[in-house]
């Protein structure tokens, strides 16, 4: 559930007050990056290969904090808890137009969606249901994570395009991502809105078959993205391009077939999963059966971004657009990439 844009406000400027009065210097820089699903989000890949990281522990440290959403975010940022927060597409905007945080900057990618060639979400049917087009959805239950959400507003995208409203022709329900695959197999929903890594779960595969994906619905989208303050940035730039590179380097060995091997073994040893559940697609470039697209120089599709903004205004999301070059500044992470040329 989102906070209104007063009450937000009001949290993220006493938050803001208290973390001013007990804010100390310290050396070498503290860098806290905020994930929400672990080996999705870089935070929790970072630092897991040695050797790649030659600043760390020198000019910046490092520690990946786990939150289950990305309202909790600017509040976060604000209360100085974080000094990255991996904002999504549909949070950020939120967070500067209803928490008034005109000093939010993207500094770097984390992923993207749809990308040709890569991963995009997808909307999942049970392979034996009589859903064939997103007509036929007309009457169903439907299952989303949340309203507003990533998930949720390429569904809404997708139905608008075919006329269809929530409550008016169909429903949508929230529900916990990874409860979602249960409800399907039930039948208590006819279709569900799934991302990396479930939708790569071997029975979830099994069971289940692509309706559409949030390409279909929205074009590329830059899925989720850093985001950081601009008087922090001022303040340590020098740190923070430290590990811009340190962190492109690792991406880089991530991205590179030739890791895949340990790449499936850290990520198993970090979920406590099988190697099974990661081998097959992650960090691979195989289409629906692959990796979302990571950019490895950290560049943001800004022109997406911007149609995402958009397309959340059309939908009623958001009261407003807004320009998001004014909250960019990629010349940190330019700065790390050309170190690594």
């Amino acid at each position: 559930m989102r906070l209104g844009s007063a009450s937000l406000k009001a949290i993220v400027a006493a938050a803001a007050l208290a973390a001013s009065l007990s804010a100390t210097s310290a050396e070498p820089l503290q860098i806290r990056l905020s994930f929400i699903v672990p080996v999705a989000n870089w935070a929790t890949m970072l630092f897991k290969t040695p050797g790649l990281a030659r600043h760390l522990d020198k000019s910046y440290t490092f520690q990946a904090v786990h939150y289950n959403n990305t309202t909790s975010l600017p509040i976060a940022l604000a209360a100085n808890e974080l000094e990255i927060a991996n904002f999504g597409f549909s949070s950020l905007p939120i967070a500067i137009s209803n928490a008034g945080m005109d000093d939010l900057r993207i500094i770097a990618d984390e992923l993207h969606d749809g990308v040709p060639g890569y991963y995009s979400n997808q909307a999942l049917v049970l392979k034996d249901s009589p859903i064939k087009t997103v007509e036929d959805l007309r009457g169903k239950v439907l299952a989303a994570a949340g309203y507003g959400t990533g998930t949720d507003i390429p569904l809404r995208a997708m139905l608008a395009k075919h006329n269809l409203q929530d409550k008016r022709d169909l429903t949508i329900i929230e529900a916990q991502i990874p409860t979602m695959p249960a409800m399907l197999k039930d039948r208590k929903v006819d279709l569900i809105m799934l991302p990396l890594p479930f939708t790569a779960n071997p029975e979830v595969r099994a069971t289940t078959r692509t309706l559409f994906t949030q390409a279909d619905a929205m074009g590329v989208t830059q899925l989720a993205m850093w985001v950081a303050r601009a008087p922090f940035l001022e303040k340590n730039r020098a740190a923070m391009v430290d590990f811009l590179e340190d962190a492109l380097r690792q991406e880089r060995w991530y991205l590179d077939p030739a890791n895949h091997a340990q790449a499936v073994k850290i990520a198993a040893e970090l979920t406590k999963t099988p190697p099974d559940r990661w081998d097959s697609w992650l960090f691979r470039k195989d289409g629906q059966n692959g990796d979302y697209f990571h950019n490895p120089d950290g560049k943001l599709d800004l022109d997406a971004l911007q149609k995402s903004i958009e397309t959340q205004v059309q939908l009623g999301f958001l009261k407003q657009t807004m320009d998001i070059r004014k909250y960019t500044d990629l010349s940190l992470v330019e700065e790390a990439a050309k170190r690594l040329k």
